[in-house]
């Protein structure tokens, strides 16, 4: 079993409907409308309720940032790559993180990836944040409507989605092409390092193109999580735009870069 906490993290749970419960705890001191209505949507899926003491939650979550209410949960399921891989109908667009360790990073991240209607969620089993309850209270809940594999080796399953003709595109500092210059309204995974060392090397050279985010003051870079929102946000315009009017292109100079097809060609190419 695994531990949710937070008002968010346990209401998208149950919402879901993808976890199976085994009961959920509430603290007797607290009394008010965000947590009756996640006791109420409880007792409407027949799922236990009990009410504790808030130093017993406090103890359970290992916090007292649980907001008065804790659940016991199945683990997650994860997809395989090939699972994501699957054509949807419509361009997709995936995020892929390459061995980010902070949990609370993690969460940013997906609640980011889920707000941009990103179809998937691609991360690394080792040298990588769990989703742990840490970092679902930080995604406060959107791991939950994600599709999310976890996979051993990042190379091989970046090489398993250009065979699927998705495009892999890197966000580096080192990168050549501005992020708003490039045409995500095609099939794109989108790949964010490790907080310290950005990319690895070989995750890199897997990348069609390298993008950067070009920067205004005296700090070179953003975090993790702030970096994958802009872009992620970007494409997410971008497909809208191209919707609304599908003669236009979203990239600009690179127009032709987010199409998996054309003749131009990128660095894992």
């Amino acid at each position: 079993m695994q531990i949710l906490y937070g008002i968010h993290p346990v209401e998208e749970a149950l919402k879901a409907g993808r976890r199976r419960f085994d009961h959920v705890l509430v603290a007797r001191e607290r009394r008010d409308e965000r947590l009756e209505a996640i006791v109420n949507l409880c007792r409407a899926l027949k799922i236990r309720v009990r009410t504790e003491p808030r130093e017993s939650l406090n103890d359970i979550a290992r916090t007292p940032a649980h907001q008065g209410v804790v659940a016991l949960v199945r683990a997650q399921e994860f997809l395989s790559i090939e699972d994501i891989a699957e054509p949807t109908g419509s361009p997709r667009l995936v995020l892929a993180l390459d061995g980010v360790e902070d949990p609370q990073n993690l969460g940013a991240l997906l609640r980011s990836a889920d707000g941009a209607g990103a179809d998937a969620v691609v991360m690394t089993e080792r040298r990588a944040a769990p989703l742990s309850a840490v970092a679902a209270k930080a995604a406060a809940g959107a791991q939950e409507h994600l599709r999310i594999a976890r996979v051993v080796n990042l190379v091989r399953a970046l090489e398993e989605l250009k065979r699927r003709n998705l495009w892999v595109i890197g966000l580096d500092e080192r990168g050549t092409t501005d992020y708003d210059r490039f045409d995500f309204t095609g099939d794109c995974v989108l790949v964010m390092g490790s907080e310290g060392d950005g990319l690895h090397d070989l995750v890199r050279r897997s990348c069609d193109h390298l993008l950067r985010i070009p920067m205004a003051g005296g700090v070179s870079s953003l975090n993790v999580s702030a970096a994958a929102s802009v872009v992620l946000f970007e494409a997410a315009r971008q497909r809208r735009a191209a919707e609304r009017d599908p003669q236009r292109t979203g990239a600009g100079s690179d127009s032709g870069a987010g199409k998996r097809g054309k003749k131009q060609k990128g660095l894992g190419s």
